[in-house]
This record gives structure tokens, C-alpha cells and sequence, in this order.
């Protein structure tokens, strides 16, 4: 029993706590080839953790404060008692995110958020981390009248191996598939699969805006694959929201065909399908609530766990990935190509679909340069490149990851200084796989094993046997048997979405001088 004295005092530091907590391009052608030593020091300095960056912080030491977090987030939770109010999630989302502080106060009626979980990836402590979703995935796994079907997306394969001990970066794929299938679910399907019909999709929606056949949808095209990218345009670029792909998110396209597509084909009630997915990302917590993601008839993803969550079930249970022979996706929206894979890494989905819409605009394989676009590979904060269509010239793209980045790209948009055809967005530095929800291999989070992540995912894709999205032919089946065509009626309803405005939930501030902002990865500037 905690004594008066004791009480007294854990209640001052709640509400102390609950006082501060508040506070808050060059274009190529495809042819080219511990202790701070002073406490009065600032942040940024020499200290324990503030290496990570360039430039002094402006928030004194004693007390830097952190952001705020909605008690009722979807996606993260703060433990009051590890927070230590260090600053390194003010920095995080300030910095690289460009979230808190540009935005005026008082607020209006929403705690600023884009759920993407940066936060949780830069605190020492262990304070903030995603909403833990475990005991609802159990609870389905344990009752006989539900049929489990979990999904996984890409980067998960490259980073799930770190929480059993394996170097950043080890490919864990058939490992991966052999655990799901211990802990119970009743059918293992793989997120890559519809990575591939959204390239599918895009594109074509990609080539309708090119040729003018999509009035009131401007160019650039924007992807849609990020959540907390979608949340953060909804936010500060409301007026941007045209150049959005309709796409929904390969998670989410993935939801509505499990309970209409799978259903049918397994002849399993729809209502008796519990979705799982297992994501990178805690911003995909959130994006699995929105209101317009029922399309199915029925909430089409029911529950979310990041990869660290579910490498919790697995040590739960007592299943040491490490120990597992690989196994195979079950046949049925398990297949992908190469081009999916690399959806995890920054750059990935543009170069996916570069393949694609080069051959759907020529009728022919794309050149070798395609299969390698090195121009938007690597950690640069914005990559470009001009790809050489026959029949259309030069179609101009860029690649940005880290809302940082993302706001001087938007903010050429809005200056009508974009050259560009198609843009990629990335919430996260480095891409999905150095989400919300990845293992918290270093912290912060290092280039080093976003590199190795990364180059794991781009070296399965070389080595795989279809690397075009349009050569899936559990995708084409699909469309032959379901969707008919991309863009039909029905992939209309099922595959595609609209986002909205949040702007009347805050004040928006203008963007700070982006040439002086410290972004958090090289190059980033």
C-alpha cells in the first residue's frame, strides 16, 4: 500500500505533468545513368541523445516539455510515469514532421495529430508508444465462429526479425508467415498483393490526369498510400486535396475485398471475417477508423497491430521466429511481384508504378533503367526524376519522405513552381520501413538501419520473379472475375475514396523558412 505521503506526491507529478504535457532538384533521364554535462545546455548540444541533431534546440533542458497526445488516439498512449519530458518528441514532430507548433493556439477542437508515431520512435523512455490492440486479436482467434484473416505489409518482413535478435534488415518473410499461422489465424494473406492493384489502379488513374480525361483532378497526382501523409495534407493543404489519388491504401483495399472478393470465393459469411493487418505504421490504427472505410458493408479492417505488437503475441506464446522454416502465403491474394515489395521503402511506389504506366501507355516492357530508378532510391529528402515515354516525352516525378520534406514540395505546388507528374509521399523518414510501429532497433531511429531495411526489400525485388505489378495474376484473375477493369464501377466503390477537409479544426501557421529547418535524415535539406 502507498503511504499519504506517497499518493500526494505521485499526484503532484500527474498534475504537473498534465500542466506542461499541453505545451506545446535536379531532373534525370532514365538513359543517365547518458547525462547532459551542463544542466543549463541546450538541447542539440553534446548530451545523451541529442547527436541526432545539427543545430541546438530552443527548449531549455530542465524542462522541455512533449507533445500532446489525445487520451483517445486509435493509434499511441503515453505512460505518465516514464515520461521525463526530455523534449525528443517536440523535436521529432516540430523538425521532421512539421506538425507541432505550426499550428496556432488555443485549439480549436481536435488535438493535432497525424498518428504517424515518430514520437514513439524518438522517446528514450519508452513513454509513448502505439495503443496496444493485442488482447481484440486473441479474443478473434479464440472464438470458433470467427474466420481470422490477417494481411502483412512489406516492411514488416524486413523488420520483424530485429525483436528476435536478428541483424536490421534480415529478410524474415516465410518466417514471418510460419508464426501467423502458430498463433491460430485461419488464413495468411499478404498485404502485397493489393500493393499491386493500387499500382494498377494509379496508374491509371495517373494516365486519365495526363491525358485531361479526369476533369476537376489536377496534376500533379498525388499517392495515397501513407495515412498520416493524408491526415497531415488534410490539416495544413486542404486546398490541395484534388491532386490526392483516390486510391484508398493497399491495407485498406485489402479490408474491402476480404469481405466481398475472399468472401465469395471461400463462401464464408462476410460477417463472420474478422480483418487483421499487420503494419509498420500506427497512423494505419487511425486510417482504419475513418468513417469512409466501410465500403465493404462492413468495417473493412477490423483491427491493426504493428509489427512490435505482434512480435508480443509471438513471445507470448513462446514461438521464437528464429527457429521456424519458411512457408508460403496462402495462394489465394497471397501472390505479389517485385514491385510491391519495395512499397515499404521511400521512392518505392512511384518506381512501382512507373513500371506500370510505362507499359500501359507503350504496350511495352519497360527498359532496364525502369527496374532500377536509382534517381528516386536512397535517403535524400526530395528526389526527382524525368522518365522517357515514347508517344509522351518526358513524365516528371518526385519523391519526398518526412512531412518536412513533403511541405516544401507542397508548398511548390501551391506556387505553381511544380514540374511534376506524379509526386510520392511518405510520412516517415526513410519510408514504411521506419514506421510508428518498427522495432525500436535504434533511438532515434538511425539512416543506418533504415539503409539496411531498405536495401533488403530493393535486393528481394531484384531477385524475384515478376517484378510489374500487371503481371500478378492473382490480380488480373480478380479483375476478371470481380472488378472487370481498373476504374470500373465497382473498383470505384470498393478500391477508391475521397478525403476532406480538416482546416476549421485548426489555425494554421505558415511553414517556417525550409532552407534552416533541420529534417532528420541526410539530406534531408
Amino acid at each position: 500500500m502507498k503511504s499519504d505521503h506517497e499518493r500526494e506526491k505521485a499526484v503532484t507529478r500527474r498534475s504537473f505533468l498534465k500542466l506542461v504535457g499541453g505545451l506545446g532538384l535536379t531532373g534525370l533521364s532514365v538513359s543517365c545513368g547518458g547525462c547532459l554535462r551542463s544542466p543549463v545546455q541546450d538541447a542539440g548540444g553534446e548530451g545523451w541523445l541529442p547527436y541526432q541533431y545539427e543545430a541546438a534546440g530552443t527548449w531549455p533542458v530542465q524542462v522541455r516539455g512533449r507533445v500532446p497526445i489525445d487520451p483517445d488516439s486509435p493509434s499511441l498512449i503515453r505512460d505518465d510515469e516514464k515520461c521525463i519530458l526530455c523534449g525528443q518528441c517536440l523535436d521529432v514532430c516540430q523538425r521532421t514532421q512539421t506538425v507541432f507548433g505550426y499550428y496556432g493556439l488555443p485549439l480549436v477542437d481536435d488535438i493535432i495529430c497525424i498518428n504517424c508515431g515518430q514520437c514513439a520512435m524518438a522517446c528514450p523512455t519508452g513513454a509513448i508508444s502505439e495503443r496496444d490492440d493485442t488482447a481484440k486479436v486473441w479474443q478473434a482467434l479464440d472464438d470458433p465462429d470467427r474466420f481470422v484473416v490477417v494481411q502483412t505489409a512489406p516492411a514488416t518482413r524486413v523488420a520483424l526479425g530485429e525483436e528476435f535478435g536478428l541483424a536490421p534488415g534480415t529478410w524474415v518473410m516465410g518466417q514471418q508467415v510460419a508464426a501467423l499461422r502458430q498463433l491460430g489465424f485461419d488464413a495468411v494473406l499478404d498485404t502485397n498483393f493489393t500493393a499491386d492493384l493500387t499500382i494498377m489502379e494509379e496508374a491509371t488513374e495517373l494516365i486519365k490526369r495526363v491525358k485531361g480525361d479526369k476533369p476537376g483532378y489536377p496534376l500533379p497526382q498525388f499517392t495515397s498510400c501513407s495515412p498520416g501523409w493524408i491526415k497531415f495534407c488534410e490539416y495544413f493543404y486542404p486546398d490541395l486535396l484534388p491532386h490526392v489519388s483516390s486510391c484508398k491504401s493497399p491495407q485498406q483495399m485489402f479490408g474491402a475485398l476480404a469481405k466481398t472478393y475472399y468472401a465469395r470465393k471461400r463462401n464464408i459469411a462476410p460477417e463472420k471475417i474478422v480483418s487483421v493487418s499487420v503494419m509498420p505504421c500506427t497512423a494505419k490504427k487511425f486510417e482504419a477508423q475513418r468513417p469512409e472505410m466501410d465500403d465493404s458493408g462492413y468495417r473493412d479492417v477490423d483491427i491493426v497491430l504493428t509489427t512490435r505488437e505482434l512480435a508480443k503475441m509471438l513471445k507470448r506464446k513462446g514461438i521464437d521466429l528464429t527457429t521456424l522454416p519458411e512457408e508460403d502465403y496462402d495462394p489465394f491474394m497471397g501472390k505479389c511481384t517485385g514491385g510491391a515489395i519495395i512499397f515499404g521503402a521511400t521512392g518505392g511506389v512511384m518506381e512501382a508504378a512507373v513500371r506500370t504506366a510505362y507499359f500501359f501507355i507503350t504496350g511495352q516492357e519497360p527498359p532496364a533503367g525502369l527496374m532500377e530508378l536509382k534517381p528516386v532510391r536512397g535517403l535524400a529528402g526530395v528526389k526527382e526524376a524525368a522518365v522517357d515515354v515514347p508517344g509522351v516525352g518526358a513524365v516528371r516525378v518526385a519523391v519526398c519522405h518526412g512531412m518536412g520534406n513533403g511541405r516544401q514540395v507542397l508548398e511548390a505546388v501551391r506556387r505553381g513552381q511544380a514540374p511534376w507528374h506524379f509526386v510520392e509521399f511518405m510520412t516517415c523518414p526513410g519510408g514504411c520501413v521506419a514506421g510508428g510501429g518498427q522495432p525500436r532497433t535504434a533511438v532515434p531511429p538511425t539512416d543506418e538501419v533504415r539503409a539496411k531495411r531498405i536495401a533488403s526489400l530493393y535486393s528481394a525485388d531484384a531477385r524475384w520473379g515478376l517484378r510489374e505489378s500487371h503481371e500478378n495474376p492473382e490480380v488480373l484473375a480478380l479483375y476478371q472475375e470481380f472488378l472487370e477493369h481498373p476504374l470500373s464501377e465497382r473498383a470505384e466503390k470498393l478500391l477508391h475514396t475521397e478525403y476532406v477537409s480538416r482546416e476549421h479544426r485548426l489555425h494554421a501557421l505558415k511553414p517556417l523558412n525550409a532552407t534552416s529547418r533541420r529534417n532528420g535524415t541526410k539530406g534531408a535539406e
